[in-house]
């Protein structure tokens, strides 16, 4: 066997490490006479295709993955747009529905509340310690849309980690998939003889706190080069655990800020075709959330990005933006609300509560329409024709997970606006024939985001992952469509291009960490952007088929 060198660099002291080799062969008799690989490619594909139901679909990339994860992502990243709906949203979601019920083989860590004061011991068992570098943490307690799972919820860990490998070429075994188990508040997990979670309800704030102080130590004592990505915790908990570590650990939370930087990023190319058609500035659009949890206020706050950026303050940018709850608009004078809805509650509204959305409409006159509430069909026709009433090309995002909880589908929202609606989704819906047009709907899938991101930070080994590197990202994935995806009005990139976008965006993020002092690379800063996107290259993982 040839054994290849390739050399790199560590504080500034250049070494040699040995290439990646292709997985052995079997032995002479170990397998069939004639087993080629783009052969076995075909194969596995054709088997995939075979499988009638989604969940099947999964189960069955899954063991292909325990198997032969070359193949796996090979077959991924040659088939980008059949194999993220399920490895992803949708399928994920009953994936992790029935997580006890199709479990096959040990994935990833599970850590309880009984391992309290163990938690390092615990996390030493993980049996690839040096070689982690991401990982992603969840507590089961907010699955998309899906609420709370329990220790049902390792699935999102898994499949978002998947991406990491398929969008950014972060080596597989470099990941640690890691959910928490604090018990779970659905009755039907504790009832089921299967669930493989502790059988109690969610212990209280006051005792997971300690937990997860705990935890995050023993985390980066573990793991001294681990980036940390939460993952679907409640609304109230995401938000402490972010403002809890952020500042001292290298985290971010993809529900607040991965899903506020994708949304920015196609609503500043929406809120460009929404302008030349009505001819009015960028500054002038008014955007309504309806849905006001940590997604729908993570991505709010990421908004005021594109108002800042065209030269507005944070208070104009801040009155530019109302948000909707279950009780209505959200406006001071309604009285006591939660901590986190606070920043966006209107000062400038002191009248009867309005809670009818197209009575919110009529109010707001927003030029667009971004739904984050889990509730199916929020935006029937009316909604979608009062929107194109007030505006020549609508902006309408029903970024609710999965399909089955979108506020509205791609064909209701260019039916009722006449084929001139801007539309992204959180789930993937089919393109559709308007009047003798393809029309192609965006989907604002965090997955554009988060593999760059995370690539970015790890390169950069950044000790905090600020809002300027979140920005970064955002600003690089709007930017990276071709003149091709822009004449049919493309809002995002295809997915095809991950890989491309991917290595664009960690350019756009280790800058940024340049710029604010976290970087520890800090041989990168004298890269040329040339030199810096093939040392991005280079290090992104491929499968050796």
């Amino acid at each position: 066997m040839t054994i290849v060198l390739t050399p790199y660099w560590s504080n500034g002291v250049q070494k040699l490490k040995m290439a990646p080799q292709p997985p052995p062969k079997p032995k002479q008799g170990l397998a069939p006479p004639v087993l080629d690989d783009e052969v076995h490619t075909v194969r596995c594909l054709a088997q995939l295709r075979s499988k009638e139901a989604p969940l099947e679909k999964y189960i069955y990339l899954s063991a292909l993955k325990h198997e032969n994860p070359d193949m796996f992502y090979k077959l991924c990243l040659d088939n980008m747009a059949e194999f993220t709906p399920i490895i992803y949203t949708p399928v994920v979601g009953e994936a992790c529905q029935k997580w006890s019920h199709i479990y096959r083989r040990p994935e990833g860590m599970y850590l309880s509340i009984k391992d309290k004061g163990r938690i390092g011991s615990v996390l030493k068992n993980w049996p690839r310690l040096d070689e982690a570098r991401i990982t992603v943490v969840t507590d089961g307690s907010r699955i998309l849309g899906l609420g709370d799972l329990g220790v049902n919820g390792m699935g999102i860990s898994v499949g978002k980690l998947s991406l990491y490998v398929a969008g950014a070429g972060i080596r597989p075994q470099s990941t640690v998939p890691i959910c928490l188990d604090f018990g779970t508040n659905t009755q039907r997990y504790l009832d089921d003889p299967l669930y493989m979670g502790l059988r109690h309800r969610r212990i209280g704030d006051e005792e997971m706190t300690a937990f997860m102080d705990e935890f995050m130590h023993e985390l980066s004592v573990a793991f001294p080069k681990l980036l940390i990505q939460f993952e679907d915790f409640s609304t109230d908990h995401a938000f402490m655990w972010l403002e809890r570590f952020r500042n001292k650990y290298p985290l971010f939370n993809d529900d607040i800020q991965g899903t506020g930087a994708v949304v920015l990023s196609g609503f500043i190319n929406a809120a460009k075709l929404s302008s030349a058609a009505s001819g009015q500035p960028l500054t002038s659009h008014r955007i309504l959330f309806f849905g006001a949890g940590s997604a729908g206020v993570g991505v709010a706050m990421q908004l005021m990005s594109f108002f800042t950026l065209q030269g507005l303050s944070e208070k104009e940018a801040r009155e530019r933006i109302w948000l909707v709850d279950s009780q209505g608009l959200i406006f001071d004078a309604r009285g006591p609300m939660a901590e986190h809805k606070k920043y966006f509650s209107r000062r400038d509204y002191a009248g009867p509560p309005i809670k009818d959305i197209l009575d919110i409409i009529e109010y707001v006159k927003p030029t667009a329409l971004l739904g984050l509430s889990t509730i199916s069909n929020a935006f029937n026709a009316s909604v979608i024709e009062a929107m194109a009433a007030l505006n020549p090309r609508p902006i309408i995002f029903p970024l609710s997970n999965p399909v089955k909880l979108s506020e509205c589908s791609f064909q209701d929202a260019v039916q009722h606006t006449d084929g001139q609606v801007l539309f992204a989704s959180g789930s993937p819906f089919p393109e559709m024939e308007w009047k003798g047009k393809m029309l192609y709907p965006g989907q604002g899938n965090n997955m554009y985001i988060f593999p760059g991101l995370g690539l970015g930070a790890i390169l950069a080994r950044a000790t905090s992952v600020t809002d300027t590197m979140v920005e970064a990202s955002s600003l690089g994935l709007a930017e990276s469509l071709t003149e091709d995806e822009r004449s049919f009005d493309l809002l995002y990139p295809r997915i095809e291009r991950i890989r491309e976008i991917g290595a664009s965006i960690a350019k756009a993020v280790i800058r940024a960490a340049q710029k604010a002092g976290v970087d520890r690379s800090v041989d990168l800063r004298s890269m040329s952007d040339e030199d810096l996107l093939a040392f991005i290259y280079s290090k992104m993982w491929s499968p050796m088929i």
